[in-house]
C-alpha cells in the first residue's frame, strides 16, 4: 500500500480528502399532510395497505400512532400557527357553550320561578276577594 496517497504533510502542499457529510434536517408535515395520510390509512381494508402507503410516503408507522394519538387529544393542528389559531377558537367555542347551557338553565329556574309567583298572586288576589266578600257581606 502506497503510504503517500493516504496521508497527508505539509511539505508536499496537498490538502487532505476531504468528504462533507450533509447532516439530516428533520422532516416537517403539514397538519393537512397528516389528515390525509390518517385518512388514507383509515381508508385502507386490505391486508398490507397501510404498509405500502407507509413505504410510499416514506414514513414509519411510529408517525401514525403519534398522529393518530395527537388527533384524539385535538392536539394535530396545534404545531402550526393555524393550527394554534384554530385550537384557541375551538376552545372559546367550548367555553361559550359551557356558558350558553349554564344560562339557559338559568333561564329554566327563573320561568319556573316567574310561574309560581303568578300562581301564588293569583292565589293570594282570590284570597283577598274572598275575604273582601266576607267582610262586605257581614
Amino acid at each position: 500500500m502506497d503510504d503517500k496517497k493516504f496521508s497527508y504533510t505539509e511539505s508536499e502542499g496537498e490538502a487532505p480528502p476531504t468528504e462533507v457529510i450533509p447532516r439530516a434536517k428533520r422532516r416537517r408535515f403539514s397538519a393537512s399532510y397528516k389528515l390525509r395520510i390518517l385518512e388514507e390509512a383509515d381508508a385502507a381494508t386490505a391486508s398490507g395497505e397501510v404498509g405500502a402507503l407507509l413505504r410510499r410516503e416514506g414514513l414509519y408507522s411510529s408517525h401514525l400512532t403519534q398522529w393518530c394519538r395527537q388527533r384524539e387529544q385535538g392536539t394535530l393542528l396545534g404545531s402550526t400557527q393555524i393550527g394554534k389559531e384554530l385550537l384557541a377558537k375551538v376552545e372559546e367555542n367550548r367555553k361559550l357553550r359551557q356558558e350558553i347551557s349554564k344560562t339557559r338553565s338559568e333561564l329554566k329556574k327563573a320561568k319556573v320561578i316567574i310561574e309560581v309567583q303568578k300562581q301564588i298572586s293569583m292565589l293570594i288576589g282570590e284570597s283577598s276577594e274572598v275575604e273582601d266578600e266576607k267582610i262586605g257581606s257581614r
